[in-house]
């Protein structure tokens, strides 16, 4: 035994730093980018391929990982069941924003997605549905006019067919590229949200990581039942500045899911490979008040 470990001891100091250096380089090399999931919360390594079987969740300690709007509706709705609304809307430069135009026609070819939000109809294992789902690859959500627009349309559509309204939320706030336009669209979707509960319609909302800024102080926190996944960031403003402002410490867990649950602002905190469930269920428990479309 002592033999091997002087063996290792010698090879090491004979051998030259250079080769370390280039053998180190090659260990890095040798796994391909993108292949592994380092968790942000534990530090687990798993296979993509296995994140994503597990829905993107990470299987030693439950962290939720973002998900695009496709990944969200295909583990959500029925196979083939969506159809989408103004799939072609794109935001102009209200405020002729530097850069602001480049940076989203960049976003529109890395993503995919002409804005930050999906909106459609769909089915829920059967049960007919208006979804909405922003995707926090393009600029982390954030609500310009076209988001606010697209949100809004689709609450009318659902007030139209008397249809429950099931939202997906993820963003930083409102989008400062878009100055007081953005703003605007709080009131918009808000008006929307109150329109199609005077009708007494169902609209669910589900608050994933993060939902913040003018997102959670509009249509965000307007849902019937409001659901989050754990642990996601849940707020207004940032931490510091409530700090700075109020000059108090808060609590470590403030603006977590768990935090406002226990203070009820949230009503239930539901595992992503529970939700589709979740929502089934609560979808036929308020059928009633759902069925049957416009005369």
């Amino acid at each position: 035994m002592l033999e091997d470990l002087f063996s290792v001891v010698r090879t090491r100091f004979n051998s030259d730093p250079s080769d370390d250096q280039d053998a180190q380089k090659r260990k890095k090399t040798d796994i391909p980018k993108g292949l592994i999931f380092k968790c942000p919360r534990c530090a687990n390594n798993t296979f993509m391929d296995d994140l994503a079987a597990n829905s993107k969740v990470c299987p030693k300690c439950g962290y939720h990982s973002r998900l695009t709007a496709a990944e969200r509706l295909d583990i959500t709705v029925d196979k083939g069941s969506f159809e989408e609304f103004d799939a072609d809307m794109m935001s102009k430069n209200p405020i002729d924003f530097p850069d602001y135009e480049e940076k989203q026609q960049a976003l529109r070819e890395k993503t995919g997605l002409k804005d930050a939000v999906v909106c459609g109809r769909a089915k829920l294992r059967g049960e007919d549905i208006v979804i909405i789902v922003m995707d926090s690859n393009y600029m982390m959500a954030s609500m310009g006019s076209v988001v606010g627009e697209k949100i809004a349309r689709a609450f009318e559509y659902a007030t139209l067919n008397r249809l429950p309204v099931i939202a997906f939320t993820a963003s930083g706030g409102a989008r400062m590229q878009e100055g007081i336009v953005s703003l605007m669209q709080m009131a918009k979707t808000s008006g929307a949200v109150g329109r199609h509960s005077a009708a007494g319609l169902l609209y669910i909302t589900v608050m994933t990581d993060p939902t913040t800024g003018g997102v959670t102080a509009s249509f965000a926190s307007l849902g019937d039942i409001i659901i989050a996944e754990p642990k996601v960031l849940i707020g207004f403003a940032g931490r510091r500045v409530i700090e700075g402002t109020i000059r108090q410490r808060l609590p470590d867990d403030f603006q977590s899911a768990e935090f406002m649950l226990e203070n009820g602002f949230v009503d239930m905190i539901v595992e992503r490979k529970k939700l589709r469930r979740t929502l089934a269920h609560l979808l036929k428990l308020h059928k009633p008040y759902n069925g049957g479309a416009a005369q």
